[in-house]
Parts: structure tokens; C-alpha cells; sequence
């Protein structure tokens, strides 16, 4: 038996098989996936110019170690 022939009666069986219906409807995993990443998005937009929130302490820093930082 050719691997074509493995293949295709492979996939006639397959088509034979009934598929289980999914527990909720299709729209419903987009809307799970949007509010994910609106969380995330949420997540990661708290996180925005932090760094100026503390120039006191980064300019204390920087005095206290010779200056600006060298560029790495």
C-alpha cells in the first residue's frame, strides 16, 4: 500500500466520525480571547512612565555614581 492510498482511507474514516458539538457557541472564544488581552492591555498600560515617577531618586542615583550612565 502506497502512502497515498494510507492517506486517503485515513481520511475517508475520519470523515466518517461525528464531531462533538463545542460547549458554548463559536462566538464566545473571540470574546473570551478580546477580554484577555483588554486585561493585558489593561495590565501593561498601568505600568506607563513609571520611571518619571522617581527622577529624585534616579537623579540621586546618577550623582551618587559618577553622573549619567553610559549607554548600554
Amino acid at each position: 500500500m502506497s502512502f497515498l492510498t494510507t492517506v486517503l482511507a485515513e481520511t475517508a474514516v475520519l470523515a466518517e466520525v461525528e464531531h462533538a458539538a463545542l460547549p458554548m457557541p463559536t462566538f464566545v472564544y473571540g470574546l473570551i480571547g478580546l477580554v484577555l488581552f483588554a486585561a493585558l492591555a489593561a495590565v501593561v498600560w498601568s505600568y506607563r512612565d513609571v520611571a518619571n515617577r522617581h527622577q529624585a531618586k534616579a537623579k540621586a542615583y546618577a550623582d551618587a555614581h559618577g553622573g549619567a550612565r553610559s549607554g548600554h
